[in-house]
């Protein structure tokens, strides 16, 4: 599988490899590329730390450095590069309270929310789907990554999220992700009203 990807996305993939990292568009940039649909933005995930992407590019602005992002300009053009992290504990149903970065892509790909979202590509490796994404989105269905309780218990955004990606989508919600739903919906008033 070919996904075509802007030439700046490519650019700032390949300039990280050639600098002896790892770096793969992520998310939901893959799923509307393989779904056919047009992303709105393209994030590249990296096995470089914030301050290497910050030393190998020449612009960049500092996003949510604490989580690992740094937006990189290429022609004016920004690309959110974060570097592979593992969440730490969710004690507000929203953010972790601290984050570390890891080399491991799969390490990186396991905290995500759903399976359609917790695929990469680059055009060395192709598409890395090591939790069944391809198959979910075959089948029209939106399943959490592991635990589906644990998931949404991290983030109550993440039940809004399934919904919608549901709703836009035509998908169904498998049933242990709607169980989950339903049981943690109280914790959605801790998520700010935006």
């Amino acid at each position: 599988m070919k996904i075509k990807m802007p030439a700046q996305a490519a650019k700032v993939i390949q300039t990280l490899e050639q600098h002896g990292f790892e770096a793969y568009i992520v998310g939901g940039c893959v799923r509307d590329s393989i779904l056919g649909r047009t992303p709105g933005d393209w994030d590249i995930t990296t096995s470089a730390s914030p301050q290497e992407v910050k030393e190998i590019f020449d612009h960049t602005v500092d996003t949510g450095i604490e989580h690992g992002t740094v937006t990189v300009l290429m022609n004016h053009e920004p690309y959110e590069v974060t570097t592979y992290r593992v969440d730490g504990k969710y004690e507000d149903h929203r953010r972790p309270n601290e984050v570390h970065f890891t080399k491991s892509l799969r390490e990186d790909l396991l905290r995500r929310d759903f399976t359609i979202n917790a695929m990469a590509y680059n055009d060395a490796d192709g598409l890395v789907d090591i939790f069944g994404g391809m198959e979910d989105l075959k089948k029209g269905v939106i399943r959490c990554v592991g635990d589906a309780t644990a998931r949404f218990s991290e983030d109550a955004l993440r039940i809004l999220r399934g919904i919608r990606f549901a709703a836009q989508l035509g998908f169904e919600i498998d049933d242990e992700a709607r169980m989950a739903m339903k049981e943690l919906a109280p914790t959605l008033r801790k998520i700010s009203a935006e």
